[in-house]
């Protein structure tokens, strides 16, 4: 019984071309039950983490979902499967990475400031951290954002990606955007 309606073998024979197809071809449902606990397990194993093992398992039925009849071409499906859980599974580890060593370096040096500042010196700091706030504000965007994402430590690529425009543009767009800074942290300055 499939679907709810009884196929004889009869059936089967009349129509030889239908049938490896729809044998190969899944729904979602069926090939989330069928390799779930597969992809689940791969990720563990290459993130050494249950949490982000979780969050990729569920990142890469997303992306079946969306794609499920390109994963399935060819019959190669759980290849496809392991090959975006090896993707995601590095990518995130990356990002996290990235992150960890971004909030370190803040962290290390947040705490060399604050130890070896005396309150004028923190006053003084947080009257320029005011002014390059304030010169910030007043750039337009997609300038603000380069010059903030690059500090963030973002490559072009990257800074591309998260901005929707053209990767050979941000190195165009980020000189502007210093250029743009410098004058208007000067006029913030002198007021």
């Amino acid at each position: 019984m499939l679907n709810g309606a009884e196929i004889s073998l009869t059936d089967c024979q009349s129509d030889a071309t239908a049938v490896p197809e729809a044998a190969t071809r899944l729904s979602f449902e069926q090939a989330f039950a069928a390799h779930h606990r597969l992809v689940y397990r791969y990720a563990a194993a290459l993130t050494r983490d249950r949490g982000l093992a979780e969050d990729v398992a569920q990142e890469v039925f997303v992306r079946l979902y969306q794609n499920l009849d390109s994963a399935q071409r060819d019959g190669l499906l759980r290849a496809w499967l392991l090959r975006v859980t090896a993707n995601t599974s590095r990518n995130l580890l990356r990002g996290r990475g990235r992150a960890r060593s971004r909030q370190e370096s803040f962290a290390a040096h947040s705490w060399r400031v604050t130890e070896a500042e005396s309150p004028d010196q923190a006053l003084q700091r947080q009257a320029e951290i005011t002014d390059v706030r304030r010169a910030l504000a007043r750039l337009k965007e997609p300038l603000r954002n380069c010059l903030l994402l690059r500090n963030e430590g973002l490559s072009y690529k990257e800074i591309a990606a998260a901005l929707e425009i053209n990767e050979a543009s941000v190195g165009g767009l980020l000189a502007r955007a210093r250029r743009e800074f410098a004058r208007v942290f000067g006029k913030v300055g002198k007021a």
